[in-house]
């Protein structure tokens, strides 16, 4: 502000000075005669976004013209064998865009004719070549398009191998949201980044993903294999709370509690693992294998058992499910091998309530502390941990 007051100060300043000099001369001095410049029409000038003979272009990427003192009156860009590429001309002629991508490998001619200030045309050709990769990646999303999630549903991106630049992949997915939310991603190995916002999300938050992967550069030599589009919708507020010493489930819906359930969680030889859980899917009839945890299921130990209501909450295998077989044990006692045991009353309940994305903490289980990247426990890590990478 001072600057900018300085500024104004001298401009006052001026004047003052200009208001003498004119006293000055109309009281009979000298004065200058009167003087006007005029620029003349210049012409137009054109930036073209590629060069002629150009190669390894990225076909992901737009070609573009830019006109500076005149406008483009037409613009086209041909592919080798005749194909037109769609574009689109902004209507004061000062810029021109290709509006599909490009095909790897392919040899492509831009010719552009514009009208500069002074009335002349001027024409410009290029021809290039965009690049032919040595490999492509695809992606996979793990929110379904039209999904009702919860409030806690992280963004999954897991692409089919390593991505060596990951700014670049980062750069080619756009996250919109209605509220706008803030988030950030975090990458968990070389194929794999999740998206997730600082604070849950708010319930009604509409959210379109654009990962617009295609024909993008992400390093030596890996290309994007194909575009992926996604809208979801945020539901209700859904927190069940699982407390160990209790022995007592409790589910809230945008902060009010609703139900309070008897539950059985993991016995001291195998107990629960504590902290934020997020619901990851959903299973009636679901098998529950000690196998697939390297127990098997005739060991002492072991068991495979089909379950009417399961929902899986980790990787390792922690689930909430119908017990029938711990009634007895469920609001008075631990017995099971890690999992939430509930009457197959409450199980349809919850599970009919739930949505993929809904949490799920767990309390006084006297286990371990849930390893964040065990599942979607993205929530184990505060925002600054996990902006920390």
């Amino acid at each position: 502000m001072a600057r900018s007051s300085g500024r104004w100060v001298s401009f006052l300043l001026a004047a003052i000075v200009v208001t003498g000099c004119t006293s000055s001369a109309a009281e009979g001095g000298p004065s200058s005669p009167a003087t006007t410049s005029s620029e003349p029409p210049k012409p137009v000038l054109l930036a073209l976004s590629v060069s002629d003979d150009e190669e390894d272009v990225e076909p992901g990427q737009p070609v573009t013209v830019r006109a500076e003192y005149g406008a483009i009156t037409k613009a086209s860009l041909i592919g080798k064998h005749g194909t037109h590429v769609k574009d689109d001309l902004r209507s004061d002629g000062t810029f021109w865009t290709t509006t599909e991508p490009l095909g790897y490998g392919k040899t492509y001619t831009l010719t552009v004719e514009a009208k500069g200030e002074d009335g002349k045309t001027v024409t410009e050709e290029s021809t290039f070549t965009t690049a032919t990769p040595d490999r492509t990646v695809a992606v996979s999303i793990n929110v379904w398009d039209d999904e009702t999630v919860g409030v806690g549903m992280p963004l999954i991106f897991t692409f089919t191998g390593p991505v060596p630049d990951r700014d670049a992949a980062e750069d080619a997915i756009t996250i919109t949201a209605d509220p706008e939310t803030e988030g950030d991603f975090r990458w968990f190995g070389d194929s794999q980044v999740i998206w997730r916002p600082k604070e849950y999300w708010e319930p009604g938050t509409e959210v379109t993903i654009d990962a617009e992967i295609y024909g993008k550069d992400f390093g030596e030599g890996t290309f994007g294999a194909e575009d992926k589009t996604v809208s979801f919708t945020v539901g209700d507020k859904l927190v069940a709370v699982a407390d160990g010493k209790s022995h007592k489930l409790t589910v809230s819906i945008n902060d009010k509690k609703v139900k309070t359930m008897p539950i059985s969680m993991g016995k001291p030889s195998t107990p629960t693992p504590k902290g934020i859980y997020t619901v990851m899917s959903e299973h009636n009839w679901y098998t529950m294998d000690s196998g697939t945890y390297g127990v098997p299921a005739d060991s002492p130990g072991g068991y495979r058992l089909d379950v009417e209501y399961a929902v899986r909450l980790s990787n390792s295998g922690i689930f909430y499910h119908s017990a029938p077989w711990s009634l007895g044990d469920q609001g008075r006692t631990n017995v099971s091998h890690g999992c939430i045991n509930l009457s197959t009353e409450n199980a349809a309940w919850l599970m009919n309530k739930s949505n993929r994305g809904d949490l799920f903490e767990v309390r006084n289980s006297g286990g371990p502390e849930l390893d964040p990247t065990d599942g979607w426990s993205v929530w184990q890590l505060s925002w600054e941990e996990w902006r920390s990478q």
